[in-house]
């Protein structure tokens, strides 16, 4: 009997075992699936956001492979990278020119933000990080339409009266390569689209931009009035 018991006991031990394994390697799946940061990116490619404009992408010469191809709409053909994960490989950016620029990004759907996240490579596997963006600023409105330009013609243009203010931030080197900043909407006003600014880089002659996050919720109403916008 009592050999019987301690075959039970240690079964059950094992059967905790197996079920708080099971229970951790769940939370991590589910972690995984938030995208490490345990919040709903609004601006992820694969969710439905996409980059309507940036400013001038840098291009190698003298025999590299990365040309300026544009689409339709004057957006080079590597900028939804900025909406993708680059799952921490070096060089898999959107670089653009100068030490500062900027790009705006229609959201998958309209919400309330709460909170942007920007990404850039780790140093653990960096051989240099000064063409990470520093200070930065980030506005959002609510896009009623699309224009159309085929000429290229900068998508960013909007009506300044609906354009407001959503953060100013510094990313920092020090810190961990995927940054969160909480963004004041104000009176909760509901945006589609935003704009990121780069005001300045950490040194280098170009900027590279490895991936930009929205975060916030959906509006309880689908119905959106004019005094929200």
């Amino acid at each position: 009997m009592k050999n019987n018991a301690e075959g039970s006991e240690k079964e059950l031990s094992l059967d905790d075992i197996r079920a708080f394994a099971k229970e951790v390697i769940e939370k991590e799946i589910e972690k995984h699936a938030a995208d490490g940061l345990g919040m709903v990116d609004y601006a992820l490619a694969s969710g439905g956001g996409r980059v309507l404009g940036h400013s001038e992408p840098f291009t190698h010469t003298k025999g590299s492979g990365w040309l300026p191809f544009k689409n339709q709409y004057g957006v080079h053909q590597d900028a939804q990278r900025v909406l993708e994960p680059s799952f921490g490989e070096p060089g898999k950016c959107f670089p653009l020119q100068g030490r500062n620029g900027y790009v705006v990004i229609k959201l998958r759907t309209s919400i309330i933000p709460e909170a942007v996240t920007v990404e850039h490579v780790s140093k653990s596997v960096a051989y240099d990080r000064s063409s990470a963006p520093k200070d930065c600023r980030v506005s959002g409105w609510y896009k009623k339409y699309e224009p159309v330009a085929c000429d290229g013609a900068d998508l960013s243009s909007q009506d300044p009266k609906k354009m407001f203010m959503l953060s100013e931030f510094v990313y920092d080197l020090d810190r961990s390569n995927a940054q969160t900043f909480k963004v004041d909407s104000g009176e909760k006003r509901i945006i589609n689209t935003v704009r990121f600014d780069f005001d300045s880089n950490h040194g280098a002659s170009h900027l590279c931009i490895y991936r930009l996050r929205v975060h916030g919720h959906e509006p309880d109403s689908v119905a959106i009035s004019e005094s929200e916008l």
